[in-house]
């Protein structure tokens, strides 16, 4: 029977630097799934990579030393690693370095300039240096940036654009159409309300600023723009022909069922590349996904700090399975997630050590004691067996729904519900009891028969989550891996043996202990990062002027600065302005009171690195409206003479509402 194929992405990860946990949730969450479509009978094709061009990417190479393409091969090497490290099981990994790739990229880009759908214009109006920016006289406040408030010039780039209100009704329809093709439903209704049902506005999709990317073949001087290039992975990794030779792989895998990536990035999963597939003829991938974020518990993650969470320290720490459990457990469905070293700690000792590891020790533990090792169904059956097999078969069936929705926490949660309730069914039967009377040995067997074949069934579900954990569990109870039609029926284990001694799945750890060798790497870290700075400091002393000179303004009376009222913030919560490309909008605790301020600073800070950062703040600014939002004070910032910007902080810990003066 031919197998139905299932074609699952992650999104290409950016090769800026060495990926963090948050980054690599993703993967891991990808994995799950494809190995949960293999389990049910699926022909699966599970694609990742990473994206290797741009202004940063080549800003980045400059200040290394390197060419971009020496800087990106280091990165993706250790994207791949750590992808690797975590035992995924992608069948391809693409760079959009790589040479098919980028031909067809040029492909691609022709294609639509000839029908008309890419034409050359020019991005006029008053430009922004700091921001990079162009705005209409209407979009500035005051006659200045809407994003930082800085002075603006008229100013004229010529680009390529592409056409997208020529489709937006189209895609709207299509939307409308399939309610299944934005998940979670949260996600559809922001990209219709904010920009659809606005109206589009053309794209630009090349640049002319700086030469790392992909070149446009017929006007060398034009570079085609990220997402024309990045989105295009989906396609160009199976084998995709612009001139319409497709591989056999895009015949079989195209449209993909699932576009799995970061809420960040959903708009233009969901409408620039839905466009640029119309454009291209192409059918639509069925499903696109985007996923909440894992964010650090303080909010403060930080390479000078030392305090960055990497997937590769948490395996040193607690093994490649623990931090999989971890990460896909601690995620809700379309809620962020939070990560910290004594969060992890705990969810090791209570959900793996306590509920699964004891589970398993205790059941071959005894069987080794009364049996000698040997399980077999003695046939001594009782009314609380009945209720142990039914979680046990209700747990495939539910698993197999949360899975269905993508609900991967719930799915996890519902296999250690299974394992509790072994845990329990121990307690009510009392095995070491039943021992002490030898007409009970039938009932002692049937017990432990019961408790094994629990556990084989458990730990058959665990596989798409927990690989190797699931290996070693049914290696200690002597059973194999069982599909999911198998696990619809309880008894299959027959007769077999535990292993002579079992060992220890999940270790206790101490929280003190592992604090304290997290400190020591954190310190490990914060040096590193500092010598990374000196050296950049370095350089750029032998480049340019050590200090900066600005314009003086008018002196002020002391009852004058009197009048500003400074207090120290708390950034409680943080997301980008939805109709601004600089923008962040903060939630700021200041005492008992919480303010809503609104900064250009989205360049230099995401959302989740400004989360639980204490700022300096100007309290008693007149609100003001940016972008459609009110801002009721400002974040004091320090800027550098390319306009790159750092918010400042207090030197100690102080609390939020603590006076500035």
């Amino acid at each position: 029977m031919t197998k139905k194929p299932y074609y699952i992405t992650t999104a290409i990860a950016y090769t800026s630097g060495k990926p963090h946990i948050g980054n690599t949730y993703e993967i891991v969450l990808a994995d799950s799934i494809a190995r949960y479509k293999r389990e049910q009978g699926y022909d699966v094709r599970f694609q990742t990579g990473t994206d290797e061009h741009g202004q940063k990417i080549e800003q980045k190479a400059e200040a290394a030393g390197v060419s971009p393409k020496e800087f990106v091969d280091q990165v993706a090497a250790e994207i791949k690693r750590i992808w690797d490290l975590m035992n995924t099981s992608y069948d391809k990994f693409i760079r959009t370095t790589d040479s098919d790739h980028e031909k067809q990229v040029q492909k691609i880009f022709r294609k639509l300039y000839e029908q008309g759908d890419i034409y050359k214009g020019y991005y006029e109006g008053m430009y922004c240096t700091p921001c990079e920016s162009f705005f209409t006289e209407s979009q500035l406040v005051d006659g200045k940036c809407p994003d930082c408030g800085r002075p603006v010039q008229p100013a004229r780039e010529e680009a390529y654009f592409f056409r997208m209100s020529k489709y937006a009704d189209r895609l709207i329809q299509y939307i409308n159409e399939h309610p299944e093709f934005i998940q979670p439903v949260a996600r559809k209704n922001e990209m219709m309300n904010n920009f659809l049902l606005p109206g589009l506005q053309d794209l630009c999709v090349s640049r002319t600023s700086f030469k790392w990317g992909v070149p446009v073949d017929f006007d060398d001087k034009h570079v085609i723009y990220v997402w024309l290039d990045a989105l295009t992975n989906y396609i160009t990794g199976l084998g995709y022909d612009c001139d319409g030779e497709n591989g056999e792989l895009f015949e079989k895998y195209w449209p993909a069922d699932l576009h799995l990536i970061g809420k960040d990035i959903i708009r233009f999963h969901t409408i620039y590349w839905p466009i640029f597939l119309m454009a291209l003829g192409l059918p639509l991938p069925k499903q696109v996904f985007g996923h909440p974020w894992l964010l650090r518990g303080d909010g403060k993650m930080s390479k000078s700090v030392g305090n960055v969470i990497y997937a590769d320290d948490l395996v040193k720490f607690f093994g490649v399975d623990a931090v999989r459990y971890f990460v896909l457990h601690e995620m809700p469905f379309d809620n962020d997630g939070v990560i910290t070293w004594e969060l992890m700690v705990e969810r090791l000792n209570s959900d793996l050590a306590n509920v699964l590891g004891n589970l398993v020790n205790r059941t071959v533990s005894m069987s080794n004691k009364y049996f000698g090792g040997v399980v077999r169904d003695a046939g001594a059956a009782e009314p609380v067996d009945e209720e142990l097999k039914k979680v046990a078969l209700d747990t495939v069936k539910k698993v197999d729904q949360k899975m269905n929705e993508l609900r991967v926490a719930d799915a996890i949660t519902e296999i250690f519900t299974l394992f509790k309730r072994g845990n329990k069914y121990i307690d009510e039967t009392t095995p070491w009891a039943l021992a002490k009377d030898e007409a009970k040995k039938d009932r002692l067997a049937t017990v432990l028969y019961n408790l094994v074949e629990s556990i084989c069934i458990g730990a058959s579900l665990l596989e798409s989550f927990m690989p190797d954990t699931s290996k070693a569990i049914l290696a200690q109870v002597g059973g194999e891996k069982r599909s999911l039609a198998q696990m619809e029926q309880f008894g299959l284990y027959g007769e077999g043996r535990v292993t002579e001694k079992p060992q220890i799945l999940f270790a206790r750890m101490d929280i003190n202990e592992v604090l304290a060798q997290v400190e020591e790497l954190q310190k490990e870290q914060a040096a590193q990062a500092g010598g990374e700075k000196e050296g950049e400091a370095a350089e750029a002393a032998a480049d340019e002027e050590p200090v900066i000179d600005i314009e003086a303004k008018p002196e002020i009376s002391y009852e004058d600065f009197a009048k500003l009222q400074f207090q120290v913030g708390e950034i409680i919560s943080c997301e980008a302005v939805k109709k601004s490309k600089k923008l962040l909008c903060s939630q700021v605790k200041i005492g008992s009171q919480v303010k809503q301020i609104v900064s250009g600073i989205k360049a230099n800070y995401t959302p989740e690195e400004m989360v639980g950062k204490k700022v300096m703040v100007l309290v008693n600014l007149t609100p003001a409206t940016l972008a459609g939002v009110v801002s009721e004070g400002m974040l004091l910032c320090a800027e550098d003479a390319d306009g790159n910007l750092a918010l400042l902080t207090p030197e100690k810990e102080m609390p939020a509402g603590a006076q500035i003066s």
